[in-house]
């Protein structure tokens, strides 16, 4: 703004300059009765045009400063507040909770929650990729030998049916969904079984 200032003042500088040298020019070709009018004509016309110069020059400094207070007014920001959008993303990703890594089946005596290779715990929240079914277990029991795949995909999960080839052991448990079963007894990496679609469905925290 500094620099605007001394142009605007170079410039009345200049003008007023100009003025006085024109009316020294007029003082030299006019005689004496025109060079006195001239004079006071000179006298008269100067001052106003330098009051109306320095009217100028007053509105484009105010300008000058009104441009310059408004070039530094803080610019408002958007609250970063949460959008509808993240908000269901951040339930989302509560929702799904932990995986089971590696995933773990297992007796009746072995605790369900969440397999880890330090918390030895068999999965409750097994999901079928073949079938695309909740895998259901159920302790202290075994599936008797003559199950098949038409048995599991008729009666998967009215435990009522299956009730027919669940035979009672006390520290197994029995898995099934509508195209696979098994019957478990000790702590068993899922991982060993390759004919198994299993995966963890994520539990819940």
């Amino acid at each position: 703004m500094a620099e605007d200032l001394d142009a605007l003042l170079d410039e009345v500088e200049t003008k007023f300059c100009r003025l006085q040298a024109l009316g020294a020019v007029g003082k030299r070709d006019r005689g004496g009765g025109e060079e006195a009018a001239g004079e006071r004509d000179r006298s008269a016309k100067i001052p106003t045009k330098a009051v109306i110069d320095e009217e100028d020059i007053d509105d484009i400094i105010k300008d000058i400063i009104d441009e310059s207070s408004f070039s530094k007014k803080p610019v408002k920001l958007k609250s970063k507040s949460a959008s509808p959008t993240s908000e269901r993303n951040r339930a989302s990703i509560q929702a799904h909770g932990k995986s089971c890594c590696p995933v773990y089946l297992g007796g009746s005596s072995t605790p369900l929650g969440v397999g880890t290779n330090i918390s030895q715990r068999t999965c409750d929240q097994l999901r079928c990729t073949a079938c695309d079914f909740h895998v259901s277990h159920y302790n202290d029991y075994q599936w008797d030998k003559s199950c098949d795949y038409l048995f599991f995909r008729n009666n998967m999960p009215e435990l009522s049916k299956l009730r027919a080839k669940m035979i009672k052991k006390k520290g197994s448990r029995a898995y099934a969904c509508q195209c696979s079963w098994r019957s478990i007894d000790e702590l068993t990496d899922l991982r060993t079984d390759r004919q198994l679609r299993w995966v963890c469905g994520k539990h819940v925290e």
